[in-house]
């Protein structure tokens, strides 16, 4: 499983591919209470347990970067989405929590 960590986020963010989908699969009050907006990326919310539902709505071309709160449940998105054939899939460590940590202190800690 490929792990980024907060301060690594930037390169996939260097343009040499196309920019991640930042898939947050916490659900929507997580999501409404602290989300991360990185430029030139899309966000789609879609919970954990909606992800095996609603796979038709990812394309396994682009990068995708899961997150979620503490990096567990995005995790596990990522080892499904390995399974699924999904190649350039990457897992936010320490999830939200962290970024807000080392990253961007104004996102919201909860």
């Amino acid at each position: 499983m490929k792990q980024l960590r907060a301060t690594e986020v930037q390169g996939l963010l260097d343009g040499s591919q196309p920019a991640p989908l930042l898939l947050d699969v916490r659900e929507p009050w997580e999501f409404q209470a602290a989300a991360i907006r990185l430029p030139g990326t899309t966000t789609l919310n879609m919970p954990m347990n909606q992800v095996p539902q609603r796979l038709t709505e990812l394309d396994p071309a682009q990068p995708i970067l899961c997150i979620c709160h503490h990096g567990m449940r995005s995790a596990q998105v990522v080892a499904f989405l390995e399974r699924a054939g999904f190649d350039s899939v990457y897992n936010l460590a320490g999830g939200i929590d962290a970024w807000s940590v080392q990253v961007d202190s104004s996102v919201p800690r909860y």
